[in-house]
């Protein structure tokens, strides 16, 4: 007799939520260039740039030392809150106590989860942005929570509609969900945003959690919800060097605000995880300690690729916002198109580019696309003539290429 694994029954917890989207096309991607096909993904933001060489050169240095691989604090290094402390004050103007307003995090997107898992019960609501970051509905989700979306438009700027939202009734609500610059459609916060935010929070006994990795990226002028009068009274941030210093695979990331709200978070985090690993966070010093000259050169070749994606855009009839930030660029498709999902899938098959339909980031993107930014201006140049070429001989036509 054959053996079989034993069926078990996944938890309630997980009823609403599927496997990360990325994660499965990832996988379909890797099968067809298992099968030959030579595939150019621009769908993930994950940037191909290396940290500064001193910020490599501190990690092996560190690494090196017999002393440097016990458990760490579950607050993480003085060292480290200290220079997260520094770097907010300098770039963002905001003061944080870094005894006991910072707390460090094995990357920002644990973070969510934490705040998710620390303050919801179930049926608690949370408010989510429509289009976002996916990760939000699932980590409210999996913590018991329901979503409820509030609509974030082209017509208004990607920002949110507070009247609409009251309208919509808030009771129950917990948390708002909030990120800006605006991922996927790289939307600044309009002036005076920050300080609707806080009174609308205050207004109805709303804790905001502002999730902001992409305010250097394509920004000169990097904003905090924190610097906001009052607001750490009602509001968590999150932050995190993956998008700023190219170190996504090191996990490095921060949560502020009020010392309540972060010894409250520690309750949950410090059962969850040991602490992250002492050279990271010496090496997270020296990269949080990066002059100015990073920040402008980080961002010169970052807008080098968005003229570049800008072109593909151009190929396919995409309109798009030449000022947006961010790690990515963000176009609505032509109205003869069928859908984002379609294109994005037409594109992949035909030239062997992989472009994110909207649709993933909710039902206000079904009409756009995506392309990130985290590809060699080469690998988008070649993207754009592999479009090109099949444009040319296959007789495109708005929602078919034949």
């Amino acid at each position: 007799m054959e053996n079989s694994p034993m069926k078990m029954q996944v938890a309630d917890r997980l009823s609403g939520v599927g496997e990360y989207y990325f994660s499965k096309k990832l996988r379909e991607i890797d099968q067809m260039r298992a099968a030959g096909k030579d595939i150019i993904s621009l769908g993930v933001g994950g940037p191909d740039q290396p940290p500064h060489p001193k910020v490599i050169a501190r990690l092996a240095a560190e690494a090196a030392k017999p002393n440097t691989h016990a458990y760490q604090p579950y607050k993480g290094t003085a060292i480290l809150r200290n220079a997260f402390a520094r770097w907010y004050g300098r770039f963002y103007g905001v003061t944080l106590d870094p005894e006991s307003e910072i707390l460090p995090l094995i990357g920002s997107k644990e973070g969510i989860m934490h705040v998710c898992m620390t303050y919801l019960n179930p049926g608690d609501k949370v408010l989510i942005p429509n289009p976002g970051y996916p990760t939000y509905r699932s980590a409210a989700t999996i913590a018991g929570g329901v979503c409820v979306d509030y609509l974030l438009r082209e017509a208004n700027g990607w920002m949110p509609d507070f009247d609409e939202i009251e309208r919509q009734g808030l009771d129950g609500v917990k948390i708002m969900i909030v990120n800006f610059p605006h991922m996927p459609t790289g939307a600044a916060p309009r002036e005076g945003l920050f300080r609707d935010l806080v009174a609308f929070a205050r207004r109805n006994g709303i804790l905001l959690l502002h999730d902001n990795p992409y305010s250097f990226i394509r920004n000169e002028h990097p904003e905090s919800l924190l610097a906001t009068e009052g607001a750490k009274d009602v509001a968590l941030e999150l932050n995190s060097l993956s998008k700023s210093h190219s170190m996504a695979g090191w996990r490095i990331g921060m949560l502020a605000g009020a010392k309540e709200r972060i010894d409250e978070v520690i309750r949950f985090k410090s059962n969850m995880d040991s602490g992250m690993f002492k050279p990271l966070q010496l090496a997270a010093v020296k990269a949080l300690s990066q002059k100015d000259d990073w920040y402008a050169q980080l961002n010169a070749e970052y807008r080098e690729r968005q003229k570049l994606a800008g072109e593909i855009f151009d190929l396919l009839g995409v309109r798009y916002d030449k000022h947006s930030g961010g790690m990515f660029l963000w176009g609505k498709i032509d109205d003869r198109e069928e859908s984002g999902e379609k294109l994005s899938d037409m594109i992949l098959q035909k030239a062997h580019v992989f472009i994110t339909p909207g649709f993933i980031f909710g039902s206000n993107g079904e009409r756009y696309i995506r392309i990130s930014l985290c590809a060699k201006q080469e690998v988008l140049r070649e993207a754009a003539g592999r479009i090109r070429r099949v444009l040319h001989v296959s007789h495109f036509k708005h929602g078919s290429w034949c």
